[in-house]
């Protein structure tokens, strides 16, 4: 999953110099009905659908790769969390890459190289080479975001903006979710190299759409790499105390939602559950409901406030990891819709006030946001799954709990240090 399943627009890593006011700099973009739009919006569609097919491929695989290799659930769980690690270290140096190369050769480039590795990994000997391979992928597909919001920015009128970049989310979307389906059928039907095998040859199609549908860039300039000043951004960003703590929260609640979902096929294959691979994939149909709930977190935040709007979805996500502790299939499910609501909701919030926040450098500090939550992500699967490998979903759930804890301590934090700053008298009064 990604930042932009938050409904706002996020340039990840383009400059702000780059981005004067679309107005102005697009007089001529593309609109629906324009030509190219139709073309432009396809190819992005496929692109997001691609990349995020393969980012999550082999995490509805996990148990038949623990047994395929031998290995321990923690053990095969860096085949995700090596991916998800390798973005979350990539997405800032490659989006900075795009200012200077271009958007479509960045993600022309990082298309070519996450599917070429998708057909080789299916055929890894051993685990080392399966994360090895997977680390690179994950390297690879963190050019496609940043430089595909940076493409849209740059090419499409803002009236049509939001549109554009809501297509290439629900291609993340429906990719990450169809993703861990076709892995789960075709694993069930032929193994766990033939499920990874499917997604590559799937993402094979999408890629080719994409190559053969994306409009050239009409409104891109080069612009120098300067990494003093880029380096100046981040390290401002990284000071300043509140997207300091957003950053956490979003860490944190990809922490909850990696060791969960890493975590729930060991789990569903045991006892009492015993489930086939096939349905195990189909459980991640259970994303849509994150679709509605972070669409949802903009009317909520009107009516509870952002802290309120965390509160709850801290308070939903625990209830669902409480359900999921149950033997019973349906309370399982249950508890695997409120986690998914409550995080995507918190995540949908946390980001949009990244944005918000920064006065300067919006695209670095949403790079950098995207950097903690897959750091996040990678995190939780590896230590869920050392966790249930330990002392079984229980200790799973004690690990995303203390995570939830943490999103709390840091939001009660955030309501104190506002309380004390709207205490504090301005310059003008204390001169009296």
């Amino acid at each position: 999953m990604s930042p932009a399943h938050t409904g706002a627009p996020v340039i990840p890593g383009a400059s702000t110099a780059s981005f004067p006011a679309p107005e102005t700099t697009t007089p001529e973009g593309r609109e629906p009905g324009r030509p190219g739009y139709r073309r432009m919006t396809l190819a992005l569609f496929a692109a997001g659908l691609a990349t995020f097919a393969l980012l999550y491929s082999t995490q509805a695989l996990l148990p038949a790769i623990s047994d395929g290799f031998g290995v321990t659930a923690g053990q095969a769980s860096w085949t995700v969390s090596a991916a998800t690690g390798a973005l979350a270290l990539f997405v800032l140096p490659l989006s900075a890459l795009s200012e200077r190369f271009g958007r479509t050769r960045m993600m022309t480039w990082s298309m070519a190289v996450a599917v070429g590795v998708g057909l080789l990994v299916p055929f890894a000997p051993n685990l080392e080479w399966l994360v090895a391979l997977r680390a690179v992928q994950g390297a690879a597909i963190a050019g496609i975001p940043a430089s595909a919001m940076a493409y849209l920015a740059e090419e499409v009128k803002p009236k049509a903006l939001v549109g554009a970049i809501g297509l290439f989310v629900a291609g993340n979307s429906i990719g990450g979710m169809s993703g861990r389906m076709v892995t789960g059928w075709a694993a069930q039907l032929g193994g766990w190299r033939v499920g990874l095998l499917a997604v590559g040859l799937m993402s094979l199609a999408c890629a080719a759409a994409f190559l053969v549908l994306l409009p050239r860039a009409r409104f891109f300039r080069p612009a120098s790499l300067n990494p003093r000043a880029v380096g100046r951004t981040v390290a401002g960003h990284l000071r300043d105390p509140l997207l300091l703590r957003l950053y956490g929260i979003g860490a944190l609640f990809m922490t909850v939602f990696g060791a969960v979902y890493t975590v729930i096929g060991y789990r569903l294959v045991d006892e009492p559950f015993s489930l086939g691979q096939g349905v195990i994939g189909s459980i991640f149909l259970i994303y849509l409901v994150g679709t509605v709930s972070s669409a949802a977190a903009g009317q909520l935040v009107a009516r509870a406030g952002r802290r309120g709007a965390l509160y709850l979805a801290v308070t939903t996500t625990a209830l669902g990891l409480l359900l999921s502790l149950s033997d019973s299939l349906a309370a399982v499910l249950t508890g695997l819709v409120l986690i998914t609501a409550g995080f995507f909701a918190g995540h949908a919030v946390a980001s949009a006030a990244v944005s918000r926040t920064a006065k300067s450098g919006r695209a670095q500090a949403s790079a950098l946001y995207q950097s903690a939550y897959y750091l996040g992500s990678s995190a939780g699967g590896t230590l869920g799954a050392l966790a249930y490998h330990s002392a079984g979903w229980a200790a799973t759930v004690g690990i995303a709990l203390l995570a939830v804890l943490g999103v709390v301590s840091i939001t009660l934090y955030g309501s104190h240090a506002a309380r004390a700053e709207r205490r504090m008298p301005t310059p003008a009064v204390a001169a009296r």
